[in-house]
Parts: C-alpha cells; structure tokens; sequence
C-alpha cells in the first residue's frame, strides 16, 4: 500500500515547476496523498496548469497576510476533505527585493516585518487553521528552512532572520501540538534553483562552492527535498518532531 494512501496534504508555496513545493507536491502525490495547492492570486494560471497534472488535486486561493483568506482558504480546504487534514507544508518565504540589495544594516522596518510576516508568522497562522483539522488523527506540518538561519550567508540580510524565527516557531509548535500526536519539523534544504533563490545575489558562485565544499560533491536536487518532505510526512517518521533536517549534501558539516 503507498505511504500516505488515504492522506490529505495541503501545500502553500508552489509557484512554478522549479519550486520546492512542487518537488514536494510529486512526492506525496506518488505515494497516495490527494492533494490541495494554495496560490496567490497572480500566481493563479501557473498553479492551476501545475495542478492539473496530478490528477484530482485541487486549487485554494490564500495570501498568507490577510487572515480572511486564511480562514476562507482552510474552511474551503475542510470542504475539500471532509473535515480531515492529515499534512501541511509550509513553502512561504518573501522579502522586499531592495532588503536582499542593501547592507542588513539599513534594513527597513517596514521590510523587517513583511519578511516576518510572510515568511515566519505565517507557519503560525496556518498551524493555528491546520490543527483542529488533524486532531483527531494527528497529522504533520512541514516547513522549509536554510541555513542562513545560523550563519552569515552574504545578501539573505533579513531572510536570515526570518528562517531563524520560523526555526524557533517549529519547535514551539512542535511543543504545543505534540499531545494531539502532530508533528511540526522544517527541512533545511542546501541552494537550489528556484525564483525565489535567483533574486539572491552571488547565489551562482555560493552554488558552486556548495558543489565543491560539500561531502557529496556536489548540490541537491528538488526530488531530493521532496522525497524527504515524504519520509517526515509519512508514519515512517512517527517518532520525529521539533527537528530541523539538512538536506544539502552534507555542506552544513564543513567548517571551510
């Protein structure tokens, strides 16, 4: 029998066919899982085409900002699945462009808190959605992190910040939502080429010192993230929560 045979995953972050939560979205999908995707709306036409290639998965409008799309997006994903949500991922990350160009220290903090916002509080505010969904089953709720989020990495400025508050943000969830056997951890995944990676500065040259450094010699594949996303998701992770997971061919070891 597949691993999440029976299983209903809703995923945020998918915005085209390089995104993590794409790779992610394929993984579950072959092992049984049916699948809603939330999109922005001007993300709209990519999702609903990805969408389509995964037969009997639905779409869900939501920006993480706004808690009456929050609410209309998970009510609607209730409908979706009859009340029962077994699995959550978590693919939201932005900052104002101009915050990755400046040095950190003239982070504005109107940018400050759009990044937390987008890319830490609403893990927050999605578990807080999520949860009545999962408790009488259990459940898990997957974030992606990187780690920026412990050390410099040159031009991810306040993004930094932002992973480092949603790192924290998983274990006290894990904490909370532990005694109704929901399980909250984040991936940790090594640089990948995604849209949101390509408005990094320098983020060719850290790929290839990634490529160069790392045990593995060389970078990650989005399949290799998404096969994970599918082992935390799974019962074969049952024992798993509060944890941080590195996917990144080892670099995260290295001390040059």
């Amino acid at each position: 029998m597949p691993l999440l045979e029976g299983k209903n995953a809703l995923i945020f972050g998918v915005a085209n066919h390089r995104s993590i939560a794409w790779a992610i979205a394929q993984a579950l999908a072959g092992e049984g899982a049916h699948l809603a995707l939330a999109y922005q709306e001007r993300m709209e036409k990519y999702v609903r085409d990805l969408a389509g290639k995964i037969p009997g998965t639905d779409v869900v409008q939501c920006d993480v900002q706004q808690d009456n799309e929050l609410d209309a997006a998970f009510a609607h994903t209730s409908e979706i699945f009859g009340g029962k949500l077994d699995i959550l991922i978590h693919c939201v990350a932005y900052a104002p462009p101009s915050e990755l160009e400046n040095p950190f220290l003239e982070t504005s903090r109107a940018g400050f808190q759009t990044a937390l916002d987008i890319s830490a509080y609403s893990l927050i505010a999605m578990a807080r959605r999520a949860a009545p969904l999962m408790k009488d089953n259990g459940g898990s709720m997957l974030a992606l992190t990187y780690m920026a989020s412990e050390r410099v990495m040159p031009k991810y400025n306040v993004m930094a910040v932002a992973k480092a508050a949603l790192e924290c943000s998983v274990r006290y969830l894990a904490f909370e939502l532990g005694e109704h056997n929901i399980r909250v951890n984040a991936i940790s995944a090594g640089p990948l080429n995604t849209l949101a990676a390509r408005g990094v500065s320098g983020f060719t040259g850290f790929r290839d010192q990634v490529a160069n450094v790392a045990p593995l010699r060389r970078n990650i594949e989005q399949s290799e993230v998404g096969d994970t996303a599918l082992f935390l998701s799974s019962p074969l992770a049952r024992g798993i929560t509060g944890e941080i997971l590195f996917v990144d061919a080892g670099y995260n070891i290295m001390g040059v």
